[in-house]
């Protein structure tokens, strides 16, 4: 088969669409999900561990689909990530969920993360205009169906989280400390972090301890314990060539260190 691209001359290179610029076959997807929309949130799976909860106990999901009416079948939100405390990790407590359906499952999210990508923002902060016969936008399922107690929206764009907690029955847009925000229900903070993760040095989102502390994940952790046995194992050798010193002078005191 021979893959003919016409007028493929005419995009220099530093002017090629993105998958934003792009149609899909899908009139409600304008491009499938970036590289970011991938490792963002897998850090934030990796350095999620509530110390109050075993992990059976909680359901992680990201890009998945979460059905929200039943009266209507086929309407659903795809969170870029979330969060459901008190729900198996496994379907029926044996097998990985191909969706989270809200009138089977009755639990709704505790924290629900959305990407900002180009065109998300109007859906994702609840700015579209809604019409009738039609689904509602993710604020509108987020703060009034489901009534997700914290929703947070980050820009890779701008660097800027934003965080809005549910009180009474309005999203309500909370303040930042030293760039975190505490969810008490988790005894957890998440917030930006500068850093290399995969190989690129950008701002991430990731969750800190009670404490302010990051939560490593499994490659910070390996690189720890390693540091920790080159630790472990300098100090023994230093340890060896203080008493091997220490000996020489004895000897040379006339002492036999072994019948010390």
């Amino acid at each position: 088969m021979t893959l003919s691209i016409s007028n493929s001359q005419s995009f220099p290179t530093e002017k090629l669409p993105t998958m934003y610029d792009l149609p899909s076959d899908n009139p409600e997807e304008p491009g499938l999900p970036d590289e970011f929309h991938d490792l963002q949130p897998e850090l934030l799976r990796q350095t999620c561990r509530p110390p109050n909860y075993p992990s059976a106990e909680i359901f992680i999901a990201s890009d998945l689909n979460l059905y929200y009416d039943v009266n209507h079948f086929n309407w659903y939100k795809r969170p870029d990530w979330f969060l459901v405390l008190g729900a198996s990790r496994l379907y029926q407590g044996n097998e990985l969920r191909l969706s989270y359906v809200m009138w089977q499952e009755k639990v709704s999210p505790l924290v629900v993360v959305e990407l900002l990508s180009d065109g998300t923002e109007e859906e994702d902060l609840g700015l579209k205009e809604e019409l009738a016969h039609k689904p509602p936008t993710k604020w509108r399922v987020y703060e009034r169906i489901l009534q997700i107690p914290y929703y947070l929206v980050f820009s890779r764009y701008t660097n800027q989280l934003r965080v809005f907690r549910l009180i009474g029955n309005r999203y309500r847009e909370q303040s930042l400390t030293e760039s975190k925000f505490g969810i008490p229900e988790l005894e957890l903070s998440i917030g930006l972090w500068s850093g290399v993760y995969q190989g690129c040095q950008r701002i991430w989102l990731r969750w800190y301890n009670a404490q302010g502390d990051l939560i490593l994940y499994a490659e910070e952790e390996k690189v720890l314990a390693l540091g920790q046995v080159e630790q472990e194992r300098l100090a023994k050798e230093i340890a060896l060539q203080k008493a091997e010193r220490l000996a020489a002078q004895l000897r040379a005191m006339g002492i036999n260190p072994e019948n010390l």
